[in-house]
């Protein structure tokens, strides 16, 4: 395996690969190389996010993340249809991603709800065709990033502008690496085959409804970072309703152990590494091949950003709330939907 070969495993891949070589030298090759992965990544990733922020503020830095996210989705994965109409479901993608977030913010909880609704299913519509590719996971998470952290005015122009950019960038990536893909499946298709009847429509269904209702829930309870219950859900709600309840358990278990982790360090360090505590999280992200501890570093950088607006203690509790909450009622919808959808069809299949 090549030295670039290298570099495009996963965590769990280079992992395995080290575990499963016997010579020393070679371990230490791939060990090395593992380590530089892990940098080399967290590097872009900053110069990526710092860039974003120089050009349209500080408070668009979520653009950053939004557009990095996507840029490293599309270098490998494709929307099961043509390349030259994937493009097109980038550009939905992208123009929903610069209206919806605002549009919703500027509603009472009731109506953003709907917009929430019709936006999150587009996004998995146009998206997430090939279930096991987890497109969701990006586009979805870049809407809710955006959702939460909103501007206005100028700021606004900007977000737009950085979002436009950001869709350049990606439908560029994407046609250069998916260009050699063939389908005959096309962009219409996607809007074709939705289907409440089949699993994969269902959980489109799912998701969107649990995701939107925690935050409705959220925002008529009064309370900040409505996002976080959100992206909790988007989290547990798998295409497989069997696997919810242990993705759920790891959801808020360890989002308590990324909390306690966080409160230590908080207290440990002196003010001025405050900023760098979420850098900390991302270089833990990046050594961590499964979710359970991605879910404790991922934890770092939201907690970072909100005791500077709440205090820890607030941020805290906020945190492990939101995240006990979404994960519960993910579990819970979850049930209470497919026993009625279970029953819907019953009685469509005895009046048939």
């Amino acid at each position: 395996m090549t030295f670039y070969q290298e570099l495009q495993l996963s965590s769990t891949g280079s992992k395995q690969l080290i575990k499963n070589t016997t010579d020393p030298k070679e371990k230490r090759r791939h060990i090395l190389i593992y380590n530089f992965k892990v940098y080399l990544v967290m590097i872009f990733c900053v110069a990526v996010v710092s860039l974003y922020s120089k050009f349209i503020g500080n408070d668009n830095s979520v653009v950053g993340v939004t557009v990095l996210l996507a840029v490293l989705v599309l270098r490998q994965a494709d929307f099961g249809i043509r390349t030259s109409h994937g493009l097109l479901s980038i550009a939905g993608i992208f123009a929903i991603l610069m209206t919806a977030p605002r549009f919703a913010n500027t509603l009472s909880p009731v109506p953003a709800f709907a917009v929430n609704v019709i936006a999150i299913l587009l996004l998995m519509i146009l998206g997430c065709h090939n279930v096991l590719m987890y497109n969701h996971s990006t586009f979805v998470l870049g809407y809710l990033l955006l959702l939460g952290y909103d501007v206005t005015g100028a700021s606004y122009i900007k977000r737009v502008e950085g979002l436009a950019v950001g869709m350049i960038l990606c439908m560029i990536i994407f046609y250069k690496n998916q260009k050699n893909r063939l389908y005959r499946r096309t962009f219409l298709d996607l809007f074709r085959e939705f289907d409440l009847h089949s699993a994969r429509g269902r959980w489109y269904l799912k998701l969107t409804f649990i995701v939107s209702s925690a935050m409705l829930f959220m925002n008529l309870l009064g309370l900040p970072r409505a996002m976080w219950a959100g992206i909790a859900c988007m989290s547990v709600c798998l295409p497989f309703t069997e696997d919810c309840v242990a993705r759920s358990g790891s959801r808020w278990q360890f989002n308590i152990v990324g909390c306690a982790i966080f409160i230590v360090l908080y207290l440990v360090l002196p003010e001025s590494m405050y900023p760098y505590i979420g850098m900390i999280g991302g270089i833990g992200v990046g050594y961590s091949a499964g979710y359970a501890w991605q879910t404790v570093f991922n934890t770092f950088g939201a907690l970072s950003i909100a005791a500077g607006l709440f205090g820890m203690p607030a941020a805290v509790a906020l945190r492990v709330g939101a995240n006990i909450f979404g994960a519960a009622y993910t579990v819970i919808c979850n049930k209470v939907i497919d026993k009625l959808a279970d029953r819907f069809m019953v009685r469509q299949s005895a009046e048939a």
